[in-house]
Formats: structure tokens, sequence, C-alpha cells
């Protein structure tokens, strides 16, 4: 839901001030968003702000360290801390600690038959896209440890520029995504019956705080959208801003040593090789908490 006091509902006459704000300065490369950082895990004050600065400008920012090819989870932790976030999703295929190790499943079977474990393309979403919105994700953080031998690539978006693109085009796409039933994951089953039930909500909405939620995922498959013309439209309209040229879409790919720190952007990934010198491992940590002071 987005409350008619915020600047981001259709009718509230102050979304120019916002938008102009948002744009002000806006960055306009990958290499924009990049800070150099020693150790991740212990940033300095001048590597914080850095990082943090770009978060509050474009709710993402990467960092490149010297931790190349260090096999340590507590790198995307101590760093989340550093940020205020605490509140880890221990989601279905996560580890123990609720941080997740992303590498090319060596067998079929449970981590085998979801994308995230496999080498295929993984087209834009947000992460957690299918929790209750009380367990939303609102924030998660990458770590590389090791690249492909070849692909791998991610693009990013930051919703808030998704939302001004789509409202520049027709108000009415917002009007359409906003609406509480407009997106359908429906239950997931196991051998036991129903292991996640089905789960509808807006592709935009406002936390608390008022800053902007997405929730989205451009699969096929196991979704549901309401079935009207608005939301139709509007759909189409989101997948062309994705599959489309914008420059506000940032291309690139992590290398050893190098992260992303981002409150939920929408992302996606290419297709990817791993050779017999380079398996691609990255460290996820998803979190119920927005970052800190963005």
């Amino acid at each position: 839901m987005i409350p008619l006091s915020s600047p981001l509902h259709p009718d509230n006459p102050a979304y120019p001030a916002w938008r102009d704000a948002k744009l002000a300065a806006y960055p306009a490369r990958l290499e924009d968003l990049l800070v150099e950082v020693a150790d991740p895990r212990a940033l300095t004050m001048s590597e914080h702000a850095a990082l943090l600065a770009r978060i509050r400008k474009a709710n993402m920012a990467l960092y490149a360290s010297r931790l190349t090819e260090v096999a340590d989870k507590s790198i995307p932790r101590l760093l989340g801390l550093q940020f205020g976030l605490e509140r880890l999703d221990s989601n279905l295929l996560a580890d123990e600690d609720a941080i997740t190790t992303l590498t090319v499943a060596e067998e079929p079977g449970r981590k085998g038959d979801y994308i995230p474990y496999t080498n295929r393309p993984l087209r834009w979403h947000t992460d957690g896209y299918y929790n209750r919105a009380e367990n939303g994700i609102c924030a998660f953080l990458l770590h590389c440890v090791d690249t492909a031998s070849e692909g791998g690539e991610n693009g990013l978006l930051d919703h808030e520029i998704a939302y001004i693109l789509l409202r520049e085009e027709d108000p009415a796409h917002i009007r359409a995504l906003m609406g509480e039933t407009v997106m359908t994951i429906p239950p997931r089953m196991d051998e036991s019956g129903v292991a996640r039930a089905a789960e509808s909500g807006p592709v935009f909405a406002t936390l608390p705080s008022g800053q902007l939620h997405m929730r989205y995922t451009a699969r096929t498959r196991s979704i549901e959208w309401q079935d009207t013309i608005e939301v139709r439209a509007a759909v189409t309209a989101l997948e062309a801003v994705f599959n489309g040229t914008s420059p506000y879409i940032f291309r690139g790919r992590l290398e050893p040593g190098m992260g992303l720190v981002c409150n939920n952007v929408p992302h996606c990934r290419s297709g990817f090789n791993d050779g017999p010198s380079h398996k691609r491992m990255l460290y996820r940590a998803r979190y119920f908490d927005r970052i800190a002071g963005s």
C-alpha cells in the first residue's frame, strides 16, 4: 500500500519535487557506485561514509576489497552489522548460519532444482518476492569469493528509478501495481503437502518508515498476475524497462573480493560457465532490515 500522504502516491502533488531530488546528480556509470575498501569486515569511517552516500542516492553500492578468494562467511555478516543489518532471513536453502553459499550444485535435487544454484540465467527479480509481507526482504548483500571462467554478469536497477520510469510513462501503471492482490505466488508443494502457502501482494508499496519497497519477478511460471487490462499494461511496461537499454541499468560482474550492498534492488544474472580453475562462489545475506541511514 502507498498512502496518499506519500509523494509516491499517484495523487500526491509533491511527486515532482521528490523525482527531481532523486535524479539530481544520479550515478551515470557502474564505476560511480564502486568504493575501494581494505577489509569489508572492518570499514574505516571514510569507507563506510562513501558506501552509505551511494546507497542513499541509488539504493546500492559496490565495494572492491583486498580479500580476493577469501572464503570467510564472516565477511557478509560483519559488513551487514556495520549498516544496521541484523535480522537475517533463514530461507529454505540458506546455510545453517542463514548466509547462503551460491555456487553450482554438484548434483540434481534440492538445490539443483533452483536456478540460483545452476549456471543458467536469472531473470529480473527482487529477493524474497515470495515471502509474506511481514517477512519482506528489505536489503541483501553479495560477496564474491570466486568468479566463473566466463559469464555471470549482473544487471542492477534502483527500484525508485523503475518507479519513476513507469510513472513518467503513465501514472496508471503505478495505480495498477500498488494493488494489494496484483501479484500472487502460488503455493509451493512438497511430498508433505503445502510447503509454502500462496502469497499475494503489491509490486510497489511503502515501508512503515515511508521508503519505497518493490516485490517483483519476471518469471512466467509460478506466478499469477491479476487479470485486468490495467495490470497487463503495467506489467508489459515494466518488462520493457528491464529489457530495454535504459542508462539507469548498471551491468557488470563481481570479481573476487568485490561485493554489493543494497536495499533489495531488482537484479538479474547472465548465464555462466565454470572452468577447471574457477568455480563461481558468492555469499548472500538477506535481511528483513533496511540499510540504516539510507
